[in-house]
């Protein structure tokens, strides 16, 4: 499994690098055989402001983090996700497998699930090593995979986003930077809940299929009935709305929704007589940190891809692929951001920063830049996460999950695109 996360580690490397010598290549040819000096003072000056981009971002991100970790741990405190964990308990004991009933599991994979519904990004990682530590306490052979960490990994990498903060956050940042008015950053709210939900499905049909649970039991069959007919009336009610009407509609329900959360957590923690604030404070400074953290990532990754684009690269790469798209008779918008969707597994500063370029290039309000922001939430990095879950519990047969978490992540892209062409297109 060392050997895996090392593996990734310099396949991410070299595609860094790549962006770097590859543009530089090409600038150097055309300025040599084209006369196009100018291209790397171009360059130069990408880099600079794409670090600057970076930075801001960054430091929009770094308040939404604090806000959300902080209303974590008062809905933490106050029992909030224990009660949610006790609700959806009889569902997860259909899929977890060797989990004894009333397990301390139970709670830790909750709060790692619940942390990648609210889209906190790398906040949820603490959360999921602890919940994978605890799965492999119960693993009887511990340098194999059991059938409750795979289940885990899965919906891990493919879970339900109900609100994506991170993507929220920047999209914020950058339509002020853009000078966008009457932006509503929350507009991908229901897209990327009905992505993220058909990304959870596969994913867990696909294990399910593996290990042969049975799915067709009331839990299971509940959750999904009720979560598929609450999609439903929300696409029959939107449906009817004009496609002006029902973006603001969408980004209503977002906003609204969030609200709901934030209000939901104070009040049953000051009905229970907590110290809300001092509980708010608690979780902000974990939010902090995991902001600054992010910073470098995302510098590092936008000064690689600026000299990719402003050497003419990025556009040779991504007028190729259209060009293939439409022999097949396809609408190629969605072809920009195809560069961040197969990143996505591999690395999640990767696509985040790809996703800020495509956001940057074609206006954070374009369908470019909106598809781009579904994409983002929809998955999780299944490499990264396979390599240092199960190497943090040193795991070295991973069996299936592998497998599973790609056939996840290709059900997912292909759902936020038909999704985003539903929506915005």
């Amino acid at each position: 499994m060392y050997f895996i996360l090392s593996y990734f580690a310099m396949a991410l490397n070299y595609i860094w690098a790549a962006f770097f010598l590859i543009g530089f290549i090409v600038a150097l040819c055309k300025a040599i055989f084209l006369g196009q000096t100018g291209l790397m003072s171009d360059m130069m000056s990408g880099m600079f402001d794409s670090a600057k981009t970076g930075f801001e971002v960054s430091l929009g991100l770094t308040g939404v983090m604090t806000l959300w970790l902080g209303i974590m741990k008062i809905g933490e405190k106050a029992g909030v996700i224990s009660v949610f964990s006790k609700a959806v308990a009889p569902f997860f004991r259909t899929l977890f497998r060797g989990i004894p009933k009333g397990h301390p599991a139970y709670g830790s994979v909750m709060m790692n699930l619940s942390a990648n519904m609210l889209g906190l990004d790398n906040a949820a990682t603490p959360l999921g090593l602890k919940a994978m530590g605890d799965l492999q306490e119960l693993n009887p052979e511990k340098e194999t995979v059991s059938d409750a960490q795979v289940m885990f990994l899965v919906l891990n990498t493919a879970g339900i986003t109900l609100i994506p903060t991170t993507v929220i956050a920047m999209r914020q940042t950058i339509a002020m930077q853009q000078h966008v008015v009457n932006f509503n950053a929350a507009d991908i709210f229901l897209p990327t809940l009905i992505a993220t939900f058909i990304a959870f499905t596969a994913g867990m049909i696909v294990v399910a299929i593996y290990q042969r649970i049975d799915l067709f039991k009331l839990p299971v069959l509940a959750f999904f009935g009720g979560f598929c007919g609450l999609i439903a009336l929300l696409h029959f009610t939107l449906s009817r709305l004009p496609a002006e009407q029902m973006q603001q509609t969408v980004g209503a329900i977002g906003a609204g929704f969030i609200m709901l959360i934030v209000i939901l957590f104070i009040a049953a923690g000051t009905l229970k007589k907590q110290k809300v604030f001092d509980n708010f404070i608690e979780g902000a400074k974990e939010g902090f940190q995991v902001a600054v953290r992010i910073v470098p990532y995302l510098v590092g990754m936008l000064i690689a891809i600026s000299v990719f684009r402003t050497s003419g690269c990025m556009d040779y790469l991504v007028n190729g692929v259209g060009h293939l798209v439409a022999l097949c008779g396809f609408n190629t918008d969605f072809v920009p951001v195809l560069p961040q969707a197969f990143m996505k597994p591999l690395s999640g500063s990767g696509a985040r920063g790809l996703m800020v370029d495509v956001m940057k290039n074609y206006g954070v309000a374009s369908f470019q830049g909106k598809l781009s922001a579904i994409i983002q939430g929809t998955t999780e990095t299944t490499f990264y996460v396979l390599a240092v879950y199960f190497g943090s519990v040193g795991i070295k047969n991973t069996r299936g999950a592998l497998a599973c978490g790609l056939i996840a992540d290709a059900v997912g892209l292909i759902a936020a695109i038909v999704v985003g062409y539903m929506f915005f297109h």
